[in-house]
Parts: structure tokens; sequence; C-alpha cells
């Protein structure tokens, strides 16, 4: 009988240790039951870029409303230079209030790559990868997957850090070395948020970002010609002219050789009415700015800059690493 009493309470002791040990399925499970289950959500945040030595800072709102909208707010806190992601029922946006201006997509987004700082990206790309890893270490759930970054193939993996109330906190997109390159905080969280009937709306986001934006100064001259910090194999600057426009200045570069390509650099100037822009290609964060990326060209504003280059010979992710290498010399002017 005593037997019998003590291996019954060593199989107890057993099953409730058992019972005790959380697993990747069941953060996984919570996790995902959490943000499926939500009608909306809304949640604050800062994101790190790092590029080398150099790192950009945003701070991001962003809103989620079934089905299918989305309102991401990016202000570069160098500059508080906002720039807003917007999807609704009309289609897919990137609103530049402080031009009066917003880039209309044909796109799949968010939905088409990983993106840090939205939950059903993250959920998703846990559940795309059957290889994940899981391990519990000071007091936090770290889950590490595959990403997809289409035009970034130095980022390959990501560490998700879920609290022991199965809240996001932090996500960690590294490269192949390990090192982070993208760094997102969770400040704040709510699973259960509503939103007005405009809170979405294209024209309503132009109007009441507009009136914030204070800091944008047009500039009526380039006073300095931005170069590429990097350049594709075999290919040389053959021309550099400027264009005088009715307001400012264009430059248009020309290069030439194996990867031949021309970029542009002129004047922003602000739209006197809300101006819609079509797109064929994708949103892109680009160092201190939000991209248009098609498969033949991106373009984008900085510190009072429109930036765009153009070829039908280099692959885009080449197209991307010029482009993030005009950032990096143009900030450092």
């Amino acid at each position: 009988m005593k037997k019998y009493v003590l291996a019954l309470m060593l199989l107890c002791s057993v099953f409730l240790v058992g019972c005790g040990k959380t697993t990747e399925s069941d953060v996984v499970k919570d996790i995902s039951k959490n943000v499926n289950k939500s009608n909306g959500y809304y949640l604050e945040g800062e994101m790190q870029i790092i590029n080398n030595e150099d790192t950009y800072t945003y701070d991001v709102e962003v809103s989620y409303q079934k089905d299918d909208k989305y309102r991401v707010s990016l202000t570069n806190t160098s500059n508080n230079h906002e720039q807003i992601i917007l999807k609704n029922s009309e289609g897919t946006y990137v609103l530049t209030p402080a031009l009066n201006k917003s880039f209309k997509f044909q796109s799949d987004w968010p939905y088409n790559n990983s993106q840090v700082y939205l939950l059903q990206s993250l959920i998703n790309d846990l559940d795309s990868d059957k290889d994940k890893t899981f391990e519990e270490k000071d007091g936090m759930y770290l889950l590490k997957t595959k990403v997809n970054y289409p035009n970034n193939s130095n980022l390959v993996n990501q560490i998700i850090y879920i609290d022991k109330g199965m809240n996001f906190k932090e996500v960690h997109v590294l490269d192949e070395s390990g090192i982070p390159q993208i760094k997102m905080k969770f400040n704040k969280i709510d699973m259960k948020a509503t939103f007005d009937k405009n809170h979405f709306a294209l024209n309503e986001n132009l109007k009441s970002s507009k009136t914030e934006e204070e800091t944008f100064k047009p500039v009526s001259k380039i006073e300095d010609t931005i170069y590429p910090m990097y350049m594709p194999n075999d290919t040389h600057l053959v021309s550099e002219d400027v264009v005088n426009k009715d307001e400012g200045e264009r430059l248009i570069l020309t290069f030439e050789g194996e990867n031949p390509f021309m970029l542009v650099e002129e004047t922003a100037s602000v739209a006197e009415e809300s101006e819609i822009i079509p797109v064929v290609g994708e949103p892109l964060i680009l160092t201190d700015t939000v991209a248009a990326v098609t498969d033949t060209s991106i373009s984008w504003v900085s510190n009072g800059i429109e930036y765009y280059i153009a070829s039908d010979v280099i692959a885009q992710d080449e197209l991307v690493n010029i482009a993030r290498s005009l950032s990096v010399s143009a900030l450092e002017k």
C-alpha cells in the first residue's frame, strides 16, 4: 500500500512539473490567439534601423482594424518628420503630409514581406518557419524565426521577445552574423482598441497630419550634389546636368557602364492641393524616410530634396543599395 501511495505521489509530482513548463507551442498558440481574435489594436513603440555605425530612430504608432485597415505613423526623431503608411478599402498609400502628397501603391502590403512593427506579420513569420527555435531567458520567452525582406538579403532572422504575460516586448532583426540591424521595442499595446470612422481615411490623415507638420522648410537650390557611396561594378558617372524649374532646381546624374542608371535630385515642392501619385511597387523604410520601390526605380524625399533612381538593367536590391548609400551621404552633409 505504501509503495502504491509513493508511486502515485511521484506520478503526480511529475505531472505537475510537466504542466508548469511553458513550451514553444504554448507561447505561439497564446500570442496567435490574442492577435487573431482582436477586432482592432493600437500600439506605440520605438524602432531603430542600424546602418554600420549609424542608427536611425523612429517613433512608431500602429492602428489596426478588421478587416484589413492599417495606419502606421513613422516619425523620424532626428527631424520630427512624419510619414504614414495607410491601408484601407481604397488601396495602400504612403503619405508625406509636409508635401501634401501621397503615393498610392498597387501592392499586397503588408502581407508580401516581414514587417517588424505589425503583430500579424510576426505571427505569420512564426507560422511559416517550421524550424523556429525557442528558449526562456531572463524572464522572457525568445522565439527565433526566419524573415522575408526581399529588398535586403542581409536580413535573415529575427528574435521575438515575449514576456510571461504573453505580451510582445521587442523584436530584433539580425544579419547573417547575428548582429541586430533593426530593433523594435513595444512600449504600449492595446488589443481592444476602437477607432472613429475617419481614422483610416486618406484625406483626413493628410489634413490632420499636415496641420501638425511644422519642421519642413522647402529649399530653392541644391547646395551640394549627393553622390552614391555605393556603386555597382564597372559603372561610372558620365554627365551631370542642372535644370531650372519654376521653383527650384533639378539635377540629373547619368551613370554608364555595365550597370547603368540615372539619378535625379530636385528641390521638393509642396502641392497646393492634395496630390496622389500612382506607384506599382512597395513602400520601403530607407534609413531616414519611407521610399517607393518598383522593379526599375526607387524614389523618396529627405531634407527638402526629392530623389529618384531608375534603371532597366540593375536588380531591385542593387537599386536599394545605391539609395541607402545616398541617404547616408545626404545625412553626413
